[in-house]
């Protein structure tokens, strides 16, 4: 009688770029679909910025790649006061359950994240996926106390109340190198709607975003929105981020980006992280001018969905969000203190 040897032990180690053809091997066959641009994408984002990634492989001791764990710091979405650190992709290879290899590389970024001084990781997963779920609970994850919203672009009345087709350059689709922010010298990106001027943020806009931001949630975030601001400079391909100016001064902000595979979304998402009104010019408009903009990009773009994660206690915040068209979504979203 001839025994199954047992699997060599693995180790945990960070991800390479000569990783690629591995993990996208895993995911397609975890997901049913390649998407090999999305995680080529997330790979170059942890070179390009350590400080806020956490990408790990497991390993055999025999070279084979296993399974492996994304994760991305982030910090004030909505007005939060603390770091946090975001699952964004996981990955075991088919026949590995049950060997501790996710238990593994969770602790990588549970360490990670601390040493980053995160305060918890978050994640998002479909109801029905009952085996993410499971998981999630063997981890110690639990519900956290907010809302994911989602709407449909072409579904909001602000999309269907817009003025007419955008000047918009789709020569890239949904995936590709698509530019939210491009400026081709003839005022394209400016569109008057609701009585605002809405426009694509640059550097300039820094110290008035941050202004508002410090007055509406009490605290200095510049270090947060420059860094969101920085990165919408330099992938204006997945960021979508835009002010609203009245009589000649910045008052709203609001940061998106199009996220086109995490959480094993089969269609490209525009994820909104964080906006923002002068209290001066509150009930004028603007954030639905913002929003107007933001949903008129994208529907010349091709991407289809908005979704964004509110803090159940920003009542405000979420009646605004269902104003502009968005719903509960299949998604919930959890959270393990560290």
């Amino acid at each position: 009688m001839s025994l199954t040897p047992a699997p060599s032990e693995f180790h945990i180690r960070a991800l390479l770029p000569t990783d690629l053809d591995d993990v996208v091997s895993i995911d397609t066959a975890v997901e049913g679909r390649s998407r090999r641009a999305y995680i080529e994408r997330r790979l170059q984002a942890a070179i390009a910025d350590p400080a806020s990634h956490a990408q790990f492989a497991a390993v055999r001791d025999s070279g084979e790649l296993v399974g492996f764990m994304l994760a991305r710091r982030v910090a004030g979405e909505f007005g939060r006061s603390t770091a946090s650190v975001r699952i964004e992709l996981l990955g075991q290879r088919v026949g590995q359950a049950h060997q501790g290899i996710g238990r593994s590389l969770f602790e990588a970024v549970a360490g990670w994240s601390r040493r980053h001084d995160a305060a918890e990781l978050r994640t998002l997963s479909d109801w029905s996926r009952s085996g993410l779920l499971g998981w999630l609970a063997a981890m110690g994850f639990e519900l956290a106390p907010e809302l994911v919203l989602e709407g449909g672009v072409a579904d909001s009345p602000l999309y269907q109340d817009r003025d007419g087709p955008l000047s918009i350059d789709t020569a890239e689709g949904p995936g590709g190198e698509v530019d939210f922010g491009r400026d081709e010298g003839n005022d394209q990106e400016r569109h008057s709607r609701h009585g605002a001027q809405v426009q694509a943020m640059t550097a300039a806009d820094l110290d008035a975003i941050v202004r508002i931001d410090r007055e509406n949630t009490g605290r200095d975030r510049r270090d947060y929105l420059s860094a969101r601001l920085a990165e919408a400079e330099q992938q204006r391909s997945i960021r979508a981020s835009l002010v609203a100016r009245c009589d000649g001064t910045v008052v709203g902000y609001l940061m998106a980006r199009a996220d086109l595979g995490d959480f094993g979304r089969a269609e490209p998402v525009a994820v909104i992280d964080t906006l923002g009104v002068d209290a001066g010019y509150a009930q004028r408009g603007v954030g639905h001018a913002l929003m107007a903009q933001l949903f008129a990009n994208l529907g010349a773009l091709r991407v289809d969905r908005v979704e964004t994660a509110v803090p159940l206690t920003n009542s405000r915040l979420l009646s605004f969000l269902v104003s502009c068209g968005l719903h509960r979504s299949r998604h919930l979203a959890f959270r393990r203190t560290l």
